[in-house]
């Protein structure tokens, strides 16, 4: 992998992993569509791609850190006592959301893992990705604006459940959470934060346990400087992506999710007629 992949690869992770289309996707897309001769399954491979998670998860706890700061006073018995009681529900319903990917994450791993070497069916997915984003936008007609405070252990485990179909290469996580939250009765805004609140912990522990598999390559060859450059450009990234997102979605009362949908009905039938007529 040259720096100049590194790079775009780096970039491409730190906007799509928070925008509704797809990281995994475009990580499985990207290489063949370029022409990159790139083995995502080589022991090098994965030192990178935990240092670019870390760097997204960096900029979500960077960004949201108010939230979090609150969050931990909260389980210490700290801080506004009139906050305390919402603060500890929000972690509650953060920890519901969490339980079905990582539950199902763990039950099918190897499974789905077979899936990433098919940028065919990522592009398959990819629509699928579209056509879900879209209809979210059109079932929401009967939903309301609901503040995450007010939503239900039942509402939590909905939208946990629906973080589970990211675990297929083309389906993004916000995206999926977000039509959840809709559906649910939330705004854009407030589900967008809550979605990205639910990543933090998903992203990090998911690179926490990549680690392991580090340390048991002897022919990694460990995080190099490209990797940790990298790293810092897709948090960089990632943290613009963030500030858009909450800006644009608490600016958009109507069809927020619209555009993102139709890039990905085009870039994902786009990819299968690619890969089909190979």
């Amino acid at each position: 992998m040259t720096t100049f992949q590194a790079l775009v690869i780096a970039f491409i992770q730190g906007v799509t992993e928070l925008f509704p289309v797809s990281s995994l996707g475009h990580a499985v897309l990207m290489p063949p569509v370029f022409g990159w001769n790139i083995d995502q399954h080589s022991p090098h491979f994965l030192p990178f791609l935990v240092v670019l998670h870390l760097g997204t998860a960096v900029a979500l706890l960077v960004y949201f850190w108010r939230d979090w700061i609150d969050l931990l006073l909260a389980v210490l018995g700290r801080g506004d006592p009139a906050r305390r009681e919402a603060d500890l529900r929000l972690l509650l319903l953060l920890v519901i959301a969490t339980i079905p990917a990582v539950v199902l994450g763990f039950a099918f791993n190897k499974a789905l893992k077979e899936l990433f070497a098919a940028p065919i069916l990522a592009g398959v997915f990819l629509t699928i990705n579209g056509v879900l984003l879209l209809a979210g936008e059109r079932l929401r007609r009967t939903a309301g604006d609901a503040k995450i405070g007010e939503m239900g252990l039942l509402d939590a485990l909905l939208i946990g459940g629906w973080q589970c179909t990211a675990l297929f290469p083309g389906i993004s996580r916000s995206g999926s959470t977000m039509v959840g939250g809709l559906l649910c009765g939330l705004g854009y805004e407030e589900s967008a934060r809550f979605s990205f609140l639910m990543a933090t912990p998903i992203i990090i522990g998911a690179s926490v346990l990549e680690i392991p598999k580090m340390l048991h390559h002897p022919d990694a060859g460990g995080i190099t400087g490209l990797s940790i450059i990298a790293g810092i450009l897709a948090g960089i990234t990632a943290y613009a992506s963030i500030a858009f997102l909450m800006r644009y979605f608490k600016t958009h009362e109507i069809k927020a999710l619209a555009p993102f949908g139709i890039y990905c009905l085009i870039a994902g039938g786009a990819s299968v007629v690619w890969f089909g007529m190979r």
